[in-house]
């Protein structure tokens, strides 16, 4: 199903309007299809207006959101890529300003609107008290989640990605730290997984057995008391025997915390994830040259290497690094002339 192992990692562009697609995103994405990724998967797609951490966030809540991504799914897939969708819900972190506004909580006269969460707690001080999910409440979340997804395969995605990391809804529920619930939602591990594990089980039952399901996580949240890499594999257990076809590791974002960034340090992650759990995962986090991806499929630490920032720099970097890694791979018939420097 994938030309390569190299896999376009979620990226909001927070420039939508009302959750619409446009010529941006198509630009954006359909140049990382031509430059050679075998996955393309969109940033992180609100399944609810409620549900976008800024109001330029993409969305698929209704509809009409869905003739616009057809277009660029139809193009990916013209590209020999393939398009995938993240689902999301930001939680407690939605209702903010845009990255280059400020990225404040956005104020009553902006538009800001009511957040919500496991528990009535702020991931941070200075910041809107969330309010309580109840019953109804996610109920809703799971119906949103479902509807999303089935408006994803009618946009000609191939791939859809549950986001429940970085601190956002389902990593929330996830973690300790925000969860403080005393109903079948909290408390134990088995209650704080319980709402990611149903929308799987909704999703997997929708979404065609052939097309890959994933979901993302966050493997720590860097704290003591928190959600832990043990917890992180006991999941991706769960989550293999609901059917999810592979685990994308990332970590932190639910909580202030000391992590200690640098190249390939969230590598751990997934190959714990793929060797205990038995599940196939992805890679993610400084991961920026041709030699560094192969080694991590070479020693089967993932199965997948996502890429964020290294694609903003180089939409066209699997061309490089077939070229670096002394690979001959295909090159659009446009860009042919250029192909050997």
């Amino acid at each position: 199903m994938l030309r390569n192992r190299l896999a376009v990692s979620p990226m909001c562009q927070y420039s939508s309007h009302d959750g619409f697609a446009n010529e941006w995103h198509l630009v954006h994405l359909g140049s990382r299809a031509t430059g050679g990724a075998s996955l393309i998967i969109t940033e992180a797609t609100a399944v609810s207006p409620e549900g976008r951490i800024t109001p330029g966030d993409l969305g698929l809540w209704k509809d009409e959101h869905i003739a616009y991504l057809s277009s660029i799914t139809s193009f990916i897939k013209s590209q020999g890529a393939v398009p995938g969708i993240q689902l999301a819900h930001a939680g407690r972190k939605a209702s903010h300003a845009l990255p280059w506004a400020g990225a404040a909580p956005l104020s009553p006269e902006q538009g800001a609107w009511t957040t919500v969460g496991p528990s009535a707690l702020p991931y941070k001080e200075g910041v809107p008290i969330p309010q309580a999910l109840d019953d109804e409440g996610i109920r809703k979340v799971k119906d949103d989640f479902l509807a999303a997804a089935l408006r994803a395969l009618k946009a000609g995605f191939q791939v859809v990605e549950i986001h429940a990391a970085h601190g956002y809804l389902l990593h929330e529920f996830l973690s300790p730290l925000s969860n403080q619930r005393t109903d079948g939602y909290g408390g134990s591990f088995e209650n704080r997984t319980r709402l990611l594990l149903e929308i799987t089980e909704s999703l997997r039952a929708a979404w065609p057995q052939e097309l890959p399901l994933f979901v993302r996580i966050s493997a720590t949240d860097w704290v003591e008391g928190g959600w832990t890499p043990d917890d992180s594999v006991a999941l991706a257990r769960e989550l293999k025997s609901r059917g999810v076809d592979l685990v994308d590791c990332s970590s932190g974002g639910n909580i202030s915390a000391r992590i200690p960034v640098g190249p390939l340090y969230q590598v751990p992650f997934a190959r714990r994830v793929k060797q205990e759990a038995g599940i196939m995962s992805g890679a993610v986090g400084l991961i920026t040259t041709a030699r560094q991806a192969e080694d991590i499929l070479t020693r089967g630490d993932a199965d997948l290497i996502l890429l964020a920032r290294q694609f903003l720099r180089d939409p066209y970097f699997p061309l490089h690094a077939a070229h670096e890694l002394g690979q001959d791979v295909p090159w659009p018939v446009q860009y042919e002339r250029a192909k050997k420097v």
